[in-house]
C-alpha cells in the first residue's frame, strides 16, 4: 500500500503527538542495575594485553566514561607499564582490584588493574558503580579483594525449561536449541553477574536428572561456559548421585564401590575434555527422595569424597548439600542435618565444601543461624542463601532480602571469640583454602529477568555481600537505587526506606515472633497453619507451631526437642531461656502460653495481633510511598510495581485474616478492642485452592 505525501505529513503528525503523549525514559527493566548511558565523548582507553577479559573491562570504560574524565589505563598489575607506576597491588590475589586516579606523564589519568584479567574486569565494574552512585572520578581510589572465593548462584533450572520455585518464567536456558544457537541473554546474564563479582553458576537443578551428565548435555553446558568465561564464571553442575545406574548401567552408585569410582572419574574426565576450566560438581544426596550413600549404609563423607577424587586432578571441586530433609529424625527436623554431618567433622577431602543452608529448616522469612556453622571447625562450610522468595510472596510481594542476609553473616556462632556466621564461611575462623556463598537464582525469562524490579535488587545484593560480607544492607540498598532509578535524592531515600521495612512486614504478616512454615503445602503460597493429615509429620504446619489451648510455639529446649544444645553453649544459654531469647525468635524455641507477657507488658496474643497488623499496615504505608514517586519513574516500571503493592496488600491482608481466625479456633480468645475481625469465618479460608501455582517442583 502505498502512502501519498498527505498520508505521510498526517501519519508524521501522529507520531509526533503519540511520542510527545508518552512517557520519558520508557523502560520495561531490562537493563538491570547497568543503565549508564553513553558519553557524547568518550574517554581514550589503553588496553595493556590482549585477553578477552580485558577486552570486556576496555569496553564497559568507554561507555561509562567522558573525554572529561582523562585518560584509562587498564591492564595487569605485571604489565611494564603498570609496574613502573609503583601502585600498591600486593596483596589482591587473583581477583581483587585498585582503581586510581593519578597523573601519569603529566596527564590525567585512572588506572584500572589488578593481579589476574577477572580482577580488572572486576574493577572496571567497580568504577562504573562508583560514577553511578555519585562518587567523584576526578579522585577515585578503590581498593577490594573478595571476602569469600567462590560466589555462585545455584538455577533450580529443569531440562523441560520450567523452574523450581522460580517465579520470573521459564527457564533462561533453552536447552532444545543449545549449543547451536546462543542467545544474546546469555551474555548479558554474564556480564551482569561480573558486574557484581559473581563467578559460578550451577546451570541445573539440585534435583538432578542424571540427563544433564550425558554427551549431548555436556556440549550444551560446554556452550555455555564458552559464553560466560571471558566474564569470569565458571559453570558447575548437579550430580544425581544414582547416574552411574541410570545412564552408566551399573548395578549399584556405592560410593566405596571400585567401579562406580571409576564411572564418576571417567565421567569427569569427559566433562573437563569439553569444560576445561569446569568448576565441579553440587549434590543434593539422601534429601527429599534423593538417592545417596546412605542407601548404602556409607556417609556423606564417602559420596562426597569419591566425587572429589574424580575431579580434584582438574582441580575440581564439590559442593555438597547439607540439608538432609528426611524422616530419619521425627522429633525434630530443625536438628537433622547438625546430627548427620557434625560427627563428619574433619573426614571430607579438601576439595569439598559442606554447602549449609542459612537456617536449619527451609529459607523461612526469618530462621535463627544453623547450628552447623562453628561447629565443623575442619570443614570448610559453604553458606547457601535463597535469592528466589519461595517462602516470602514469590514475585509480587516486595521483601528485600539483604537485611535476612546480613542478619544469618552478623550472627555470633559462640564457638570462638569473635567468631561469626561471616567469618566461618569466609574460611577465616579456621584458615581454610576454600570459601564460598551460594544463593539460590531468582532469574527467570521474564523481560525484567526476576519478576519484578525490587526483586532484582535481591539477586545485587547477593553478589555484593558474596562478594564482601562485611557490607551493610541499607548502603546496597542505596547504591542499587541509585544505579536503577537515578540519584535523585526524592527517589533514593524514600525508596531504601522501603526496601529496608519490607522484609520485616512480610515476616510479621505471614509469622511473626518466630513462627514459621506456616505456608500452603506444596506450592508454599499463602496461609494454612492447620494444615495437619499429611503422611509426615514433618509436611505439617502443625508440627512447628504446636499450638494448642494452652498456648504456641515449638519447645527446643532440654525439655522438648532439645534443639538449642546443638548451638555452642553461651548461645544455647540465651536461646534456652524464653526471657532472654530475642522475641523474634521466641516462637521458634519455646511453647509458651497465650498470656505470656512480653517485654512490652501486653500479652503475647496481643503482640501477635499487632505484629499481624503491623505487616498489613506497612504494605499499605509502602503502597503510598510508591505512589508519590509516580512523577519520578518511568510509567512502565511504576505500573507494574503499583500493581503489585495492590496484590501484596490484598495477600497480606489474607495472611492476616487466615492466620488470626484460625489462631482464634485454637485458643478461645477474643480479638483486642477495637481490632477488626478476619473478613471471612476459616472455613473460607480452609477452602482456597490453588493447584498452579507459580514455582512448584516438577
Amino acid at each position: 500500500m502505498q502512502i501519498g505525501l498527505w498520508g505521510r505529513s498526517a501519519l508524521c503528525t501522529a507520531l509526533m503527538l503519540l511520542t510527545a503523549l508518552a512517557p520519558a525514559n520508557a523502560d520495561d527493566g531490562y537493563r538491570l542495575w547497568l543503565r549508564q548511558t553513553a558519553p557524547t565523548s568518550q574517554a581514550s582507553v589503553e588496553i595493556k594485553g590482549g585477553t578477552p577479559t580485558l577486552a570486556l573491562a576496555g569496553a564497559e570504560l568507554r561507555d561509562i566514561l567522558s573525554a572529561e574524565d582523562g585518560t584509562v589505563l587498564v591492564g595487569l598489575s605485571s604489565d611494564p607499564a603498570i609496574a613502573a607506576l609503583g601502585l600498591p597491588t600486593q596483596g589482591l590475589g587473583d581477583e581483587g582490584y585498585l582503581v586510581r586516579a593519578m597523573t601519569n606523564n603529566g596527564r590525567k589519568t585512572i588506572v584500572v588493574t589488578a593481579n589476574a584479567p577477572a580482577g580488572v574486569l572486576y574493577g572496571a565494574f567497580a568504577l562504573a558503580r562508583h560514577k553511578a552512585t555519585g562518587g567523584d572520578i576526578a579522585s577515585v581510589n578503590l581498593r577490594s579483594v573478595p571476602g569469600v572465593k567462590l560466589r555462585v548462584l545455584n538455577h533450580w533450572d529443569n531440562l523441560d525449561g520450567h523452574v523450581e520455585r522460580g517465579y520470573a518464567g521459564q527457564s533462561l536456558w533453552d536447552w532444545w536449541t543449545l549449543p547451536d544457537f546462543k542467545d544474546p541473554r546469555y551474555t548479558d546474564y554474564a556480564r551482569a553477574n561480573a558486574s557484581l563479582g559473581i563467578n559460578g553458576t550451577v546451570l541445573n537443578n539440585v534435583n538432578a536428572k542424571a540427563d544433564s551428565l550425558t554427551a549431548p548435555y555436556i556440549a550444551k553446558a560446554a556452550a555455555l561456559a564458552d559464553v560466560f568465561r571471558p566474564w569470569g564464571i565458571k559453570v558447575y553442575l548437579s550430580a544425581r548421585f544414582s547416574a552411574p545406574i541410570e545412564i552408566g548401567g551399573l548395578k549399584s552408585a556405592d560410593p566405596r564401590d571400585p567401579a562406580v569410582a571409576a564411572w564418576w572419574k571417567a565421567k569427569a574426565d569427559e566433562i573437563y575434555k569439553a569444560i576445561p576450566d569446569f568448576g565441579g560438581f553440587l549434590v543434593k544426596a539422601n534429601s527429599e527422595g534423593q538417592p545417596g550413600p546412605r542407601d548404602y549404609g556409607a556417609t556423606h563423607a564417602d559420596g562426597a569424597n569419591m566425587l572429589a577424587a574424580a575431579v580434584k586432578p582438574h582441580g575440581g571441586i564439590v559442593m555438597w548439600r547439607a540439608f538432609v530433609y528426611a524422616e530419619t529424625d521425627p522429633e525434630d527436623r530443625a536438628k537433622q542435618a547438625y546430627t548427620e554431618f557434625k560427627p563428619l567433622d574433619g573426614q571430607f577431602a579438601d576439595n569439598v565444601l559442606v554447602q549449609v543452608k542459612n537456617g536449619a529448616i527451609d529459607f523461612q522469612p526469618r530462621e535463627p543461624f544453623h547450628p552447623l556453622f562453628g561447629a565443623m571447625p575442619k570443614t570448610p562450610l559453604m553458606l547457601e542463601l535463597q535469592i528466589t522468595k519461595e517462602y516470602l510472596g514469590f514475585a509480587t510481594h516486595l521483601a528485600y532480602l539483604a537485611p535476612l542476609f546480613e542478619e544469618v553473616l552478623d550472627a555470633p556462632t559462640g564457638q570462638r571469640k569473635g567468631e561469626t556466621v561471616a567469618s566461618v564461611v569466609a574460611g577465616a575462623a579456621e584458615g581454610h583454602r576454600l570459601s564460598g556463598i551460594a544463593g539460590v537464582a531468582n532469574i527467570g525469562r521474564d523481560r525484567d529477568w526476576s519478576g519484578s524490579t525490587f526483586n532484582q535488587a535481591n539477586w545485587y545484593a547477593f553478589g555484593r555481600l558474596a562478594w564482601d560480607p562485611t557490607l551493610s544492607s541499607e548502603a546496597i540498598a542505596r547504591e542499587w537505587t541509585a544505579q536503577t532509578f537515578g540519584n535523585d535524592t526524592r527517589v533514593v531515600a524514600p525508596v531504601v526506606a522501603m526496601m529496608m521495612g519490607s522484609r520485616e512486614a512480610v515476616v510479621n504478616y505471614t509469622g511473626p515472633l518466630g513462627l514459621a512454615h506456616l505456608m500452603g503445602t506444596g506450592h508454599h503460597y499463602g496461609p494454612a497453619p492447620w494444615v495437619s493429615e499429611l503422611a509426615r509429620p514433618e509436611w505439617n504446619p502443625v508440627y512447628y507451631h504446636r499450638a494448642d489451648k494452652a498456648g504456641i510455639g515449638f519447645d527446643r529446649t532440654k525439655t522438648g526437642s532439645n534443639a538449642v544444645s546443638q548451638y555452642a553453649p553461651s548461645v544455647a544459654r540465651i536461646f534456652s531461656d524464653p526471657r532472654k531469647t530475642p522475641e523474634r525468635d521466641l516462637l521458634w524455641f519455646h511453647h509458651v502460653p497465650w498470656t505470656w507477657k512480653m517485654a512490652s507488658g501486653d500479652t503475647l496474643w496481643n503482640t501477635l495481633v499487632t505484629h499481624y497488623d503491623r505487616g498489613v499496615a506497612d504494605v499499605a504505608q509502602m503502597g503510598r510511598q510508591w505512589e508519590a514517586l509516580k512523577p519520578f519513574i518511568d510509567q512502565e516500571r511504576f505500573a507494574k510495581q503499583a500493581t503489585y503493592f495492590d496484590i501484596q496488600y490484598r495477600e497480606a491482608k489474607w495472611w492476616r485474616d487466615a492466620s488470626l481466625a484460625y489462631w482464634m479456633s485454637v485458643n478461645g480468645l477474643s480479638l483486642p478492642a477495637g481490632v477488626a475481625a478476619p473478613e471471612h469465618d476459616l472455613a473460607w479460608y480452609k477452602a482456597q485452592s490453588f493447584p498452579y501455582a507459580p514455582g512448584q517442583g516438577k
